[in-house]
């Protein structure tokens, strides 16, 4: 049996769903009963478990061939990443108590840049489970293609897209979550000793202009991209809420001046940019017909 953690999300639900396909029993890691519903009627057993609560972590772990973990997003961190930090000896505490066979971790490509950043999140993860004395894997995908789901509006409806990744033509490495959770079920299933990192990617990487050209094929129209200048980040962030934008600001840094990038040589994936485009624009909700 597996455990997995953020099965409500696009990659913990891909992960789960790769796992039944395979015919392997799955433990869906949930906050409440509700959201183990759908999961529940697919076969699965329901474990609830909050990442505040190590003692309750312990249990869903308990018992399992291997457990798929994964932090939750956090955009606007405190300084000094306070929640992260709780976040991940939650986590540590209760797989050094539960002692599950393996462990495939969903980390970051970057997650070992020393520079600022919003992905040290990450880091802090991968040092606390590489302490453990567990087979742990540290899965390292790009940057989410599905991440253009705030694209799908305004290219249906200015046919412009907003682009912080910059300059327009620089590749960039991306990938689809189906992949990552593909990739994961199937680390998952694997037998290895020690710690080790998977790192992830699409069969070729992607630049702005690229998801702007895939868009207008797929909306009949024109659709450009744009660059957001730097001096504005911090204004936009802050409008939208955030009260520390300079971690996620610093992220994007990484990827634009290049310094947030794969270690060592990547898997590839299989889902290309325009199958992902293609299914946004259609849950888009927008009225835009994909060509």
């Amino acid at each position: 049996m597996y455990a997995v953690t953020g099965i409500t999300g696009k990659v913990g639900g891909a992960v789960a769903r790769a796992l039944l396909d395979a015919g392997q029993s799955v433990r869906a890691v949930v906050r409440s009963a509700d959201k183990g519903e759908r999961w529940a009627q697919s076969g699965c057993e329901v474990a609830l478990a909050e990442v505040s609560d190590a003692g309750a972590m312990t249990e869903a772990f308990s018992g399992a061939e291997g457990v798929f973990i994964m932090m939750p997003s956090n955009f606007d961190p405190s300084p000094g990443f306070t929640e992260a930090r709780l976040i991940v000896e939650n986590i540590r505490q209760a797989l050094a108590d539960a002692r599950p066979a393996k462990v495939v971790c969903l980390s970051t490509i970057g997650a070992q840049a020393l520079q600022p950043n919003l992905l040290n999140q990450l880091q802090l993860l991968e040092e606390a489970l590489g302490s453990l004395a567990l087979p742990v894997t540290f899965l390292r995908p790009g940057w989410f293609m599905e991440n253009a789901m705030w694209d799908v509006a305004p290219a249906s409806e200015n046919g412009v897209i907003a682009s912080f990744l910059q300059p327009l033509d620089k590749p960039v490495p991306m990938i689809a979550t189906a992949d990552v959770g593909r990739v994961a079920a199937e680390l998952l299933q694997e037998q290895w000793s020690g710690q080790r990192i998977v790192e992830l990617e699409g069969e070729q990487r992607i630049t702005p202009n690229q998801i702007a050209a895939c868009f207008a094929r797929l909306l009949g129209k024109t659709v450009t991209a744009q660059t957001v200048p730097r001096e504005t980040w911090h204004g936009l962030f802050s409008a939208q809420g955030a009260r520390n934008p300079l971690p996620r600001m610093q992220m994007i840094d990484g990827f634009n001046e290049g310094w947030i990038e794969f270690v060592g040589t990547p898997r590839k994936g299989q889902v290309a940019l325009e199958t992902v485009l293609r299914e946004l624009v259609q849950r888009s909700g927008t009225g835009a017909t994909p060509a």
